[in-house]
């Protein structure tokens, strides 16, 4: 479906992604499966980033603190019905956009990001920031090229995900 199509149809604003500027991304195809999520589906990731994710998650395991995959890549087409599933459970889009990125804007394109949970906290919360899991990313992830891009307060009006990791800049 083309991005104009898909933007009318899921009702996302002309103009989404000028202000806040949010980059575009292109959909990976070289993709490697990964693991199975947190529900049983596997995941999957480009090669490099699916060998640094098995260093962070060894590195995490030998500290004792267990990393979970919640998600990886997402086609357009995904992303799309992700928004569907929202907007027929009767959220306004302009709440769902704060949270999840219209297709062709999500991280998750590339199979370079990875949202990631941790035994003992709900999954995609703010309660992971309070988990060691999240402690030790803090501390550790940049040493396997991985960074938090929606920080409190970040440059792309999204709100704070401190699940959610990549290796883009």
């Amino acid at each position: 479906m083309a991005r104009a199509t898909r933007f009318t149809e899921l009702g996302i604003p002309v103009g989404y992604g000028r202000s806040p500027f949010l980059p575009r991304y292109g959909e990976a195809q070289d993709l490697e499966d990964v693991e199975p999520n947190i529900v049983g589906r596997m995941q999957r990731l480009v090669p490099d980033t699916a060998r640094a994710w098995r260093a962070l998650k060894a590195a995490a395991a030998a500290d004792r603190v267990e990393l979970l995959m919640v998600s990886a890549f997402r086609s357009f087409e995904q992303q799309a019905e992700l928004i569907r599933r929202k907007l027929d459970a009767g959220l306004d889009i302009g709440a769902i956009l704060a949270v999840n990125t219209a297709p062709g804007y999500s991280q998750h394109h590339t199979g370079r990001a990875i949202d990631i949970a941790t035994p003992g906290t709900r999954p995609l919360t703010d309660d992971f920031e309070r988990s060691a899991a999240f402690a030790w990313l803090t501390e550790n992830a940049a040493g396997h090229g991985f960074r938090m891009p929606y920080g409190r307060g970040n440059a792309f009006g999204l709100v704070y995900e401190p699940w959610h990791w990549s290796q883009l800049d």
